[in-house]
């Protein structure tokens, strides 16, 4: 088995003889072939290929199967946001009048998506607190539960998620765990090592790394036996009449049914697609993952300690600090090193907050995170700013509380940069 640094630069793609070194950009929306036959067989998933870049891409399918190996799973597909991927892997299992299990503490974006969007589909969900205890996790569970959704490392709280007692549970209700991992990413933490089933990114962050190109992905572990469990899952286990009858269980097994699916289906229907180009970006910036992700580690560690013992910090979420109430969870699955962004208050509340980070020169005041440059940003009134306090309480996203994204600059610079803010 390669090693995860190997598997950042060269899986993937491998050139034949006299083939570009570098994955190509196949910036093509169809392709050509002789005859209607030779069509008609990629059309019924009965051959392996390219027709329209809505559903397949050459370029797209490398890095998809670099993040694939990546992840330790068996496929995976790129879509044009963590959104998309965070909706597709969800939707492509849980429909009008069925249930979600799903951790409190996660992105702001994906609440509402969750919370807002979907229950308007006719999806209902249970939120439930990542700390909360293995009898109150199952009762949260119903009949028509289908899937169980957390974050490895909530953003921006900065919770670490038990994912072995939230795979536990869902398994004993017979559904899979979807993972975000973005955060963390592979580097980090392999959700599935851990009982997880399905995992997804915001590839826009940390795998991205510089700010280029937004996008996602979702990647199966391959482990989930839908066939066992099809009276839940008639989407994967009962024919497919909008696609040839095909039952994607059956056809292509627990290794390929679920992104088969998300695929022909979900991707065909909405359509929201990675574009080659920003796949390319994206493998550029998978190719250095295992570099910078020491680092940002190492730079926000740092901050985290910095800020810990200064008189004007009400208070400091990281997990890798001592007293941290993850820091035990973070030992045990992320024992490298969690991410680069660290949360905290600045004395003085919500105004404070604003005027901190109107005085810093270094780190950014960006709607994003997980960069190569530092960035700030205060959650309440930006990416969260559609809950209300008691969500904000629930999340972990605290009024006062301001996320900063350690970049890739030395430490120090870092850390003057915030002690001139701090100090007005």
């Amino acid at each position: 088995m390669k090693h995860i640094n190997t598997i950042c630069v060269q899986g993937g793609y491998t050139p034949g003889n006299g083939e570009p070194r570098q994955i190509p950009i196949v910036q093509s929306t169809t392709f050509r072939y002789e005859n209607a036959e030779a069509m008609g067989k990629l059309f019924d998933l009965e051959a392996s290929g390219y027709f329209y870049t809505r559903l397949q891409n050459p370029t797209n399918d490398a890095v998809a199967a670099k993040l694939a190996e990546l992840e330790g799973g068996t496929a995976a597909m790129l879509t044009s946001s963590g959104q998309a991927a965070n909706f597709l892997a969800l939707f492509n299992i849980c429909t009008c009048g069925e249930h979600i299990v799903a951790s409190s503490s996660i992105y702001g974006g994906t609440f509402n998506l969750i919370d807002v969007t979907m229950r308007k589909m006719g999806v209902e969900v249970t939120f439930v607190s990542p700390d909360c205890t293995t009898e109150e996790l199952n009762a949260a569970f119903r009949d028509n539960t289908r899937a169980v959704f957390g974050e490895t490392i909530a953003n921006p709280a900065l919770t670490v998620l038990d994912i072995e007692k939230f795979a536990a549970a869902a398994h004993a209700h017979g559904v899979p765990l979807i993972v975000d991992n973005t955060f963390a990413t592979p580097v980090n933490c392999r959700p599935f090592d851990w009982g997880a089933d399905i995992v997804t990114h915001s590839t826009t962050k940390y795998m991205d790394g510089h700010g280029a190109a937004v996008g996602g992905a979702i990647v199966d572990s391959g482990r989930f036996d839908w066939m066992a469990h099809a009276d839940k899952f008639p989407g994967l286990c009962t024919p497919d009449e909008s696609y040839h009858g095909i039952t994607y269980a059956e056809k292509f097994g627990k290794e390929g049914a679920f992104i088969t699916k998300a695929t022909a289906q979900l991707m065909r229907d909405f359509g929201c697609i990675q574009s080659p180009q920003h796949a390319f970006l994206l493998n550029l910036g998978l190719e250095s993952l295992h570099v910078r992700m020491k680092r940002h580690c190492e730079n926000a560690q740092a901050v985290a300690e910095f800020l810990s013992g200064h008189s004007d910090i009400a208070w400091v979420t990281y997990p890798g600090l001592l007293g941290d109430k993850y820091h035990a969870l973070a030992e045990k699955y992320l024992p490298n090193g969690s991410c680069g962004v660290v949360s905290f208050g600045v004395k003085g509340g919500r105004k404070a907050a604003e005027a901190f980070m109107g005085r810093l020169k270094l780190a950014a005041i960006e709607t994003h995170v997980a960069d190569a440059r530092t960035c700030c940003l205060h959650p309440a009134s930006t990416t969260h700013r559609q809950m209300s306090d008691a969500q904000l309480a629930a999340a972990g996203v605290g009024a006062d509380l301001v996320r900063m994204s350690c970049g890739l600059e030395d430490a120090g610079d870092l850390i003057a940069d915030i002690d001139q803010a701090l100090r007005g």
